[in-house]
């Protein structure tokens, strides 16, 4: 809420206004304690949780791999795992309160792939997250993160987020000074806009310490998508909403609020807050601007919610019983003791929106590139991803100088800003104008482009830095744990490890890392 002058009633001398007007200047916020009339001054360096400290309500877990999220934090943000011989590495900081050092991440994994094994909590309460275990819900324990998914830029500095795909997700049902029963908390965290799906849930915040279901009101997390099973908002999503446990909530009713705005932004601020009867969901754009408030009131009508019964474990990406459907990107998150004020979730924002994300971009992937692709897999490294003429399936094979000019143009590659996602990438064929790389029950075909939604999303990929290390892997848009990948020969959308003999776990970061070569033609 903004403040007026009326705050400021009793700064009534000249002195005192040149002095606000100074602090003004120097971008300093003026954070008010709920209940009190005391202004404590905030440096223009303070972080998220120093900011969450002056407003009374100090984070207890505090989650990054991109960033400090406290300006005195100089210790680890996250742990890496690598393939080839299962060491591990802690990445941390630059500098005091500074960027992660994704340089160490990038020397370490070099021609190997690597797993997000720990996410530590810089709160000093231990909260670390790590594998999820299993739950109520179906399947077994998580999959992790894989380390190099996610590049972005963060003032001018490459960094790595979460990349979570189905299937993925990290918890702690052993939390120290988390909220529980009815007690009062707020939560942000910084998602990736453009990549979510109608699975549940993409969570993160307040869950069960059970690993499992058990009743209205034991959660209160932060949730994005698109899934409409429950609670929903304003046009089709993806939204903004809360995770309280049997219903996903985006106001005091149980369907839809129309409050809770659909998001349009590339990196989003999402914020869940609750106290005794009372919470809110903001959201904003976390490159620009302020924050919205798609709900404020009263907890939700139905029962078992008031008050809430919250337990207290930390999740990431899943629901409270480890469904794990969901897709989503995470780079930075909180959560407090305590329901922060508006003009604290003011000055955090304003924090995130100075630290400047940005999308990471591969030159070697720029829309109206010419290029081939190589297996890097030991058995295939001759090989081309190329249109089949005989019929409309992709197939790998080998391209040699001595190749026909018709199977050099079949391997070549036209890169476009991507049909349904201009952030990601379409791949045109060099010798059939208007026809694309598609896939369709999970096979890779070259259709022309009939301009239908369905299409689009089909023939839309997320380029990646490869699994495996080497070049480039590339996930479907709207199925981000399936990559295109060879498999006998033939080129799917395929999972690492799922129900179709083309998801075998075999030589899976191999078979989805691809090298850009020149182009044949």
């Amino acid at each position: 809420m903004k403040q007026t002058t009326s705050n400021y009633r009793d700064l009534s001398s000249l002195r005192w206004r040149v002095l606000l007007a100074f602090i003004g200047v120097l971008g300093i916020t003026l954070v008010g304690l709920p209940g009190t009339t005391s202004t404590p001054a905030l440096a223009a360096t303070s972080l998220p949780c120093n900011i969450y400290a002056s407003g009374g309500t100090p984070c207890v877990a505090a989650h990054s791999t991109v960033r400090a999220l406290f300006s005195a934090y100089n210790g680890n943000l996250y742990q890496v795992r690598r393939a080839s011989d299962n060491t591990t590495l802690n990445i941390g900081v630059l500098s005091t309160g500074g960027y992660a050092n994704a340089a160490a991440q990038d020397s370490f994994c070099a021609g190997t792939s690597c797993v997000i094994t720990i996410i530590y909590d810089q709160s000093g309460h231990g909260n670390n997250l790590t594998q999820a275990p299993a739950g109520g819900a179906a399947g077994g324990p998580d999959n992790l993160a894989f380390a190099n998914s996610l590049p972005v830029m963060v003032s001018g500095h490459k960094v790595y987020g979460v990349y979570i795909a189905p299937g993925t997700g990290y918890r702690n049902d052993h939390t120290s000074g988390i909220a529980t029963g009815d007690n009062a908390e707020g939560e942000y965290a910084i998602f990736d806009g453009t990549h979510y799906n109608g699975g549940c849930c993409f969570d993160y915040g307040n869950a069960e310490t059970s690993n499992n279901d058990t009743g209205n009101g034991h959660m209160e997390a932060i949730y994005f998508g698109n899934i409409k099973v429950w609670g929903y908002g304003s046009g089709n999503g993806p939204w903004v909403m809360a995770d309280l446990e049997n219903g996903l909530f985006s106001g005091a009713n149980t369907r839809l609020n129309s409050g809770d705005q659909s998001i349009t932004s590339h990196y989003v601020t999402a914020m869940v807050k609750g106290g005794p009867n009372l919470w809110a969901i903001k959201a904003g754009n976390a490159q620009s601007g302020g924050l919205t408030t798609m709900y404020n009131g009263a907890r939700p009508n139905a029962s078992g919610y008031n008050p809430m019964h919250k337990e207290g474990a930390i999740i990431l990406g899943i629901g409270g019983d480890n469904s794990k459907g969901s897709a989503g990107s995470f780079f930075e998150g909180a959560m407090t003791s305590g329901y922060p004020s508006d003009a604290t979730d003011n000055a955090v924002q304003a924090n995130i929106t100075a630290t400047g994300y940005s999308p990471y971009t591969f030159s070697a992937l720029a829309p109206g590139t010419r290029l081939s692709l190589r297996a890097t897999t030991a058995c295939c490294t001759g090989d081309y991803i190329r249109h089949d003429d005989s019929d409309t399936k992709v197939v790998i094979s080998s391209i040699t100088a001595s190749s026909s000019a018709t199977d050099k143009a079949d391997a070549t590659w036209i890169v476009r800003a991507g049909l349904a996602n201009s952030s990601c990438i379409s791949f045109e064929s060099a010798n059939h104008s208007g026809q694309y790389l598609r896939h369709y029950a999970f096979e890779l075909y070259l259709d022309p482009n009939d301009n239908s939604t369905l299409f689009a999303q089909d023939a839309t990929f997320c380029p990646q830095t490869g699994v495996n290390g080497q070049g480039y892997s590339f996930p479907a848009l709207m199925y981000s744990d399936r990559y295109i990948r060879h498999y006998s020969y033939i080129v799917y959308a395929a999972s690492d490890g799922g129900p179709n003999t083309f998801d075998s776990a075999a030589s899976w970061p191999d078979d989805v890392s691809w090298a850009v070569a020149s182009p044949w033609a």
